[in-house]
C-alpha cells in the first residue's frame, strides 16, 4: 500500500465510536459513533511503525464537524484519476 500524506482523501471502513471522535459542531454532539464510509481529509500522519492519520471529516460545504485519529486498517485511500503508470 501507498504511504498516505497530509491532504489525501479517504473514507473510513469502519464505524468510529463517539469517544475516539472531536466533534465540532454542536448539532452533532448526539450522535453514537460516525458510521463507516464517511469522507474524510488526512491533515496529519504520525509516523512510526504503525502510523496514524489525523482525519477531519467535513460537509459538502467545506464545515468541519468532526476529526479522529485512526490507524492504517481503518482507512482507504480514494482517488480521482486512474493511475495507469
Amino acid at each position: 500500500m501507498t504511504p498516505l500524506s497530509p491532504l489525501d482523501t479517504i473514507a473510513n471502513l469502519t464505524a468510529i465510536a463517539r469517544d475516539r471522535l472531536t466533534l465540532v459542531e454542536p448539532e452533532y454532539e448526539s450522535i453514537a459513533h460516525l458510521p463507516m464510509g464517511q469522507v474524510g481529509t488526512i491533515l496529519e500522519v504520525y509516523p512510526g511503525e504503525s502510523p496514524k492519520y489525523l482525519v477531519e471529516f467535513a460537509d459538502l460545504q467545506g464545515h468541519e464537524y468532526a476529526m479522529a485519529i485512526l490507524q492504517p486498517h481503518e482507512v482507504l485511500a480514494l482517488h480521482y484519476e486512474l493511475d495507469v503508470a
